[in-house]
């Protein structure tokens, strides 16, 4: 006879993502833009906290300060990011996604300024460290916008079209979006458009968007699932930063 406490239980497990964001509007609506990812019944994300963009530490002074000390990491990076994942991480089955607007004047930093977020991670978290990950909307999300012009449109009115490149290469995404509504509001406005933006459009042309799709890849690797055509997973553009951590997740 089968244990009817064996029949309650879930056949599955239910995955949570913690998401720490740079961007106040990211912090205000980012989980709706995981919605189709929600939809398969199989996770579910959470905004933890906000925090404010890392630049890489090149102070001489204050990496000599830091030696000193024996510390690895700053103390804010540590507060803000490595302790309020490590706890997040405590829920089984749970992952954490560090998600940084990277804007065209911060964009050839990227490498160093990952390198920041990962070693704040990677310091706190040690064995865990595989189940946080970081990542970038490059140049800031308003720039996925474009690439599902119908969102825009049925919220600011216009008429637009997909736009036709690789809208990770737009310089300055909100700044034409204001072009284009001068009353433009990153919260309100923002939100109703990711609230619409179709990510299975946006990520179905396979060399754009390379820096979201690693986004959505990683999170599809951490609940299980191999890659497929859905958002050109198979044969579309990686970052070539953020990509390493999706071959890590099993170690």
């Amino acid at each position: 006879m089968s244990n009817s406490n064996t029949l309650d239980q879930p056949q599955f497990p239910f995955f949570r993502f913690g998401i720490i964001v740079t961007g106040k509007g990211e912090e205000e609506f980012l989980p709706s833009l995981f919605r189709s990812l929600e939809a398969t019944g199989k996770c579910h994300f959470q905004v933890l906290r906000r925090i404010g963009q890392r630049s890489p530490i090149t102070s001489e002074k204050r990496r000599l300060v830091m030696t000193g000390t024996g510390k690895k990491i700053p103390d804010r990076d540590a507060s803000e990011i490595g302790l309020p994942a490590r706890a997040f991480l405590t829920q089984p089955s749970s992952f954490v996604v560090l998600v940084d607007d990277l804007e065209k004047d911060r964009a050839d930093a990227i490498k160093s300024v990952f390198a920041r977020y990962r070693l704040a991670l990677d310091t706190i978290l040690g064995t865990r460290k595989h189940r946080a990950s970081v990542h970038f909307f490059i140049h800031m999300i308003e720039a996925y916008f474009f690439a599902d012009a119908k969102a825009i449109n049925a919220v600011l009115g216009t008429k637009l079209e997909d736009y036709n490149g690789d809208v990770e290469a737009i310089p300055h995404p909100k700044k034409e979006l204001t072009r284009l509504a001068p009353d433009f509001s990153e919260i309100d406005h923002g939100r109703r458009i990711v609230e619409r933006l179709d990510v299975r459009h946006v990520l179905s042309v396979s060399n754009t968007c390379a820096s979201l799709r690693t986004l959505f890849g990683w999170c599809l690797a951490a609940i299980g699932e191999r890659p497929t055509d859905l958002y050109q997973l198979v044969n579309g553009l990686y970052n070539k930063v953020t990509e390493a951590q999706i071959n890590t997740l099993n170690q």
